[in-house]
């Protein structure tokens, strides 16, 4: 499902964001990334989402070569791989209905598709009543379940947040990670970026700790 050889990024400014990285995630896992600020988690995500290109190395996701992706190629795959940041990104003239259409809107799809499938991510995060309100008005955990339902309107088979809890208390960032294992238990595969190790130690999950670019742990945590 997603997959990399040997992957390395190395920006213009001479940091390398990943140095010779090498893992796998089967379809329908779940894993967190760790790391200290710098490590290179956000790298890896944004490569995975085809944000930024490897300068060396290959990276493979749902059987795609992204190395041979054509620019006109990537927003096609970016409908497979949704992704929610910390800082929710949202659209603050447009109401949360809007938001959360806006992949669909640019994919073409139809009004009535629209409406259903957008009403359907809102009811999955606990906010259709909210449909027709700013997102300046919501509150920060109700702004991240508006990114959560933005990003899995388009039904993707692989979902990615970077310190999606990053700003919440602990109660609130509990419920976005069992948001998070609802979407895995239907199938979807997730890699997440977190500081939070005191959360997702309790999660029984896969955790792949980076260091300085490079993977220095990679294993089960045990309840």
């Amino acid at each position: 499902m997603i997959r990399f050889d040997n992957v390395s990024k190395r920006y213009a400014t001479g940091h390398e964001g990943l140095s010779n990285t090498s893992f796998a995630i089967e379809e329908g896992q779940m894993a967190f990334l760790t790391g200290h600020s710098g490590a290179g988690k956000s790298t890896l995500l944004r490569l995975i989402g085809c944000l930024e290109r490897p300068t060396r190395g290959q990276v493979w996701v749902n059987d795609r070569n992204l190395n041979k992706l054509s620019n006109s190629q990537i927003p096609y795959h970016r409908r497979d791989v949704g992704m929610i940041f910390q800082d929710h990104r949202l659209l603050h003239d447009r109401t949360v209905f809007d938001n959360v259409a806006l992949p669909l809107v640019v994919a073409g799809a139809s009004p009535n598709e629209i409406k259903r499938r957008v009403n359907a991510a809102l009811d999955k995060v606990g906010l259709l009543h909210k449909e027709r309100s700013m997102p300046l008005t919501l509150s920060g955990g109700e702004q991240q379940r508006v990114g959560i339902a933005r990003a899995v309107v388009s039904k993707p088979k692989v979902l990615l947040a970077d310190e999606p809890t990053g700003n919440l208390d602990p109660e609130l960032s509990k419920e976005i990670m069992e948001l998070f294992m609802e979407f895995n238990r239907v199938g979807v595969t997730l890699l997440i970026a977190t500081h939070d190790i005191a959360l997702i130690l309790s999660m029984s999950q896969r955790i792949i700790k980076l260091d300085k670019g490079r993977i220095v742990a990679d294993g089960w945590a045990r309840k």
